[in-house]
């Protein structure tokens, strides 16, 4: 089944749920609806099962217009986030439900209904379980039967609405990863709503990021990460570092804080003075020297040249156009000795979570400001990186909205 919306608008009175939506989910997806409360997401899948109408727009079915068709009629299957199972009902029974409620002319044979519902629970682990109760299950358990109870009725559509959000995050894990098996076993068309970056990121074929009734970004999940369409979806899909730059006259972009540290050039060396010719004006100073030190030539590659590294602050001004810079924990540099080919900005250690592969630090610059870093264990220990110390960082790998 195929879906697809065409400009969906929805107000609850004063408030615009949704604003000039248009989405096409193809036949065999699974599609994440992403993004904070509010933003809309539950209000467009319930539109889409025909739980909600839309105020303009249309919803097309398999390429039938289907804003008059009864929820019955659109054959969808709907997850909700509490389970909805019936207390005083088995497994089996609340699985079962919706086929033995369906109208006598073509309700299956009992037999059938059995081997159907038997078949379900075997596919969701749950077989053993047919005939206890839902307070007798887990929360994951319960969710599954939840999910069981839609397949039943062989829908073409699968919506789940925060379907993991009440369970605690190892069960959210092992579920998130049940689902995307199931996905790809039945191949059913599905929808999910959740506001879980990670969840939408490893279940989903494609992401829908939606803030404050419209729709931001659709992508692949890779695409929705690395190549963020603007400074919502960056922000909204992980953790980062914020700061101020400028675009300058020849397009690069350089950091506009006070706190930047560069270091001051270094004075001319009397090797670099005779290299660049600057002595080629006193032919006698120039051979003398020489004659003294044989060694030097205008064709010296090297130089001992080491800058000053006093680390005052270097007060940035704007020469350019103001852009916003963004940088993820895992694209900062960290050193104890910043070179003078970069901008740096000291900072100081707050904390370090060494655990894992990569150690997360904390580290607050001179206005208060907190900075996250993954960088790691080796790093780490070679640089005897302790809390307290004063490192210098950069964003070595950076997205810039203006």
């Amino acid at each position: 089944m195929t879906i697809e919306v065409k400009n969906i608008g929805k107000q609850f009175g004063d408030f615009s749920a949704l604003k000039d939506i248009n989405l096409r989910v193809e036949k065999g997806e699974l599609v994440a609806l992403l993004g904070p409360s509010g933003s809309g997401k539950t209000t467009l899948l319930r539109i889409i099962a025909g739980l909600e109408s839309p105020d303009s727009g249309s919803v097309i079915i398999d390429g039938f217009e289907a804003n008059q068709m009864h929820v019955k009629e659109r054959n969808v299957g709907f997850v909700f986030q509490h389970y909805a199972l019936f207390k005083h009902m088995t497994v089996f029974d609340n699985v079962a439900f919706g086929l033995k409620v369906r109208p006598k002319a073509v309700r299956l044979p009992m037999h059938e209904i059995r081997e159907r519902v038997m078949a379900l629970l075997s596919l969701v682990h749950l077989d053993k379980f047919h005939d206890r109760y839902p307070s007798q299950l887990s929360g994951g358990q319960r969710q599954r039967v939840a999910l069981a109870r839609s397949l039943a009725v062989e829908p073409k559509l699968l919506l789940l609405d925060e379907p993991f959000g009440a369970l605690d995050a190892k069960v959210r894990g092992e579920l998130r990863r049940w689902l995307r098996r199931l996905h790809d076993d039945i191949h059913i068309t599905s929808i999910f709503v959740t506001h879980d970056q990670e969840e939408a990121m490893e279940v989903s074929d494609r992401v829908v990021v939606m803030n404050h009734g419209k729709i931001e970004q659709v992508g692949t999940p890779e695409q929705v990460y690395h190549q963020p369409s603007n400074g919502f979806v960056y922000d909204f899909l992980g953790n980062y570092n914020e700061f101020a730059g400028f675009r300058d006259d020849h397009g690069q972009v350089q950091l506009a804080e006070d706190d930047v540290w560069e270091a001051p050039p270094a004075p001319p060396s009397l090797v670099s003075n005779i290299r660049s010719g600057w002595l080629s004006r006193y032919p006698e100073i120039t051979q003398a020297i020489r004659r003294v030190v044989p060694g030097v030539a205008p064709s010296l590659k090297t130089e001992a040249v080491t800058a000053t590294k006093s680390g005052a602050k270097k007060p940035r001004s704007m020469r350019g156009t103001p852009v916003r810079v963004f940088a993820r924990p895992h694209e900062m540099f960290v050193t104890k000795t910043p070179d003078e080919d970069h901008q740096y900005i000291p900072v100081k250690v707050v904390h370090i979570n060494p655990a894992g592969a990569l150690a997360k630090l904390e580290m607050e610059r001179s206005g208060g400001v907190v900075l996250q870093a993954d960088i790691p264990k080796s790093i780490l220990d070679s640089l005897s990186i302790r809390r307290g110390d004063q490192v210098f960082v950069r964003p070595k790998n950076v997205r810039v909205f203006e």
